[in-house]
């Protein structure tokens, strides 16, 4: 837990007995290759802390196909964070893609931090800061951009991305068929 403590160390001011209380709330989960941490249809209540790992965001369209809207890496925060602030279910999957070690901060801890850590409401505030400005920037990406820029530019946002996810999920994140994401590696060469 000691990548969660300088993460947050990072964002907000915190005493070591306000981390002790805390982190006391907070539990670590190591989630097998394939395993789902969360699902679509039940309402989140927890935002998972990746120690170790690479997990990916999923949402099914009506015919069954998966795109994946988002990668997560160690040091970063993951969940559906619309649906776990608005208590709504979840659309999204969310899947580890290796053997995955995180802390789990269930709502108990969210909801202790904003009233009794003094930088709680700022915590909160930077992680929804977080999530809006990934989205914001996804959706540029996708219509702002060419495949081409797409491409050369997640290896930005996700270091070695491509040694640690299979193609066709990065592919369907760019939002391109795996065929064109083959050419644009070989143009890259």
């Amino acid at each position: 837990m000691k990548s969660i403590y300088t993460v947050i160390q990072q964002m907000i001011n915190i005493s070591h007995p306000e981390w002790l209380e805390f982190s006391g709330k907070t539990q670590e989960r190591k989630f097998k290759r394939n395993e789902l941490l969360s699902s679509p249809g039940t309402v989140p209540h927890e935002i998972f802390f990746i120690e170790h790992g690479i997990v990916r965001v999923i949402i099914t369209d009506k015919a069954g196909t998966e795109h994946t809207v988002h990668f997560a890496l160690e040091n970063q925060f993951i969940a559906d964070y619309t649906s776990f602030l608005l208590q709504e279910p979840s659309l999204y999957s969310i899947q580890a893609l290796e053997e995955t070690t995180t802390v789990v901060l269930p709502r108990e801890a969210i909801e202790w931090g904003y009233t009794n850590l003094k930088d709680g409401q700022k915590l909160g505030r930077l992680i929804a800061e977080f999530y809006f400005i990934y989205q914001d920037n996804r959706v540029r990406n996708i219509y702002a951009r060419t495949p081409k820029e797409r491409y050369d530019s997640i290896t930005q946002v996700f270091p070695n991305i491509h040694n640690r996810v299979p193609q066709h999920m990065i592919a369907s994140y760019l939002g391109i068929s795996p065929v064109h994401l083959s050419r644009l590696k070989k143009s890259d060469r």
